[in-house]
């Protein structure tokens, strides 16, 4: 599908390790995916990676359903609507501090020992909810 921005592309969305290994193909079939991919990248993921000065990288973006389940993920992950990414990361708190200093507008952002996962609703208000993965023992917001 191509460039989003001048740092993201649609590919790297797709990308996953576990797809590769267990011969899963994961591909953005749909407008409304590939339509919540860009909302994401254009109202949260670039400009927090402006913000940032340093390259971000997507551990783990859009999923189809076996994917999804393949990782692990619940039903309704916003991963498999195309709404959320998980950002690699070695300081998960700095990221997502300045996720909040700037007033991106995201739905939900997860701390962990090695991303941040951020989502953004295509539609409806963002809940601008903010947790903690059970691993995380950093310093909270």
């Amino acid at each position: 599908m191509g460039t989003i921005t001048k740092d993201f592309s649609y590919s790297e969305f797709e990308k996953s390790e576990i797809a590769e290994a267990k011969g899963i193909t994961n591909v953005i079939t749909t407008f409304e995916v590939r339509d919540a991919i860009k909302a994401l990248v254009l109202t949260v993921l670039q400009p927090l990676r402006d913000a940032w000065g340093k390259p971000l990288y997507v551990n783990s973006g859009y999923r189809c359903d076996e994917l999804n389940v393949a990782v692990g993920g619940v039903p309704t992950s916003q991963h498999v609507k195309g709404e959320a990414a998980d950002i690699a990361t070695d300081d998960p708190y700095s990221l997502a501090n300045l996720a909040q200093d700037i007033c991106l507008p995201y739905d939900q952002m997860i701390l962990y020992p090695t991303f941040v996962h951020f989502s953004h609703k295509l539609q409806g208000q963002q809940r601008k909810q903010i947790l903690y993965n059970k691993k995380y023992f950093g310093k909270k917001l």
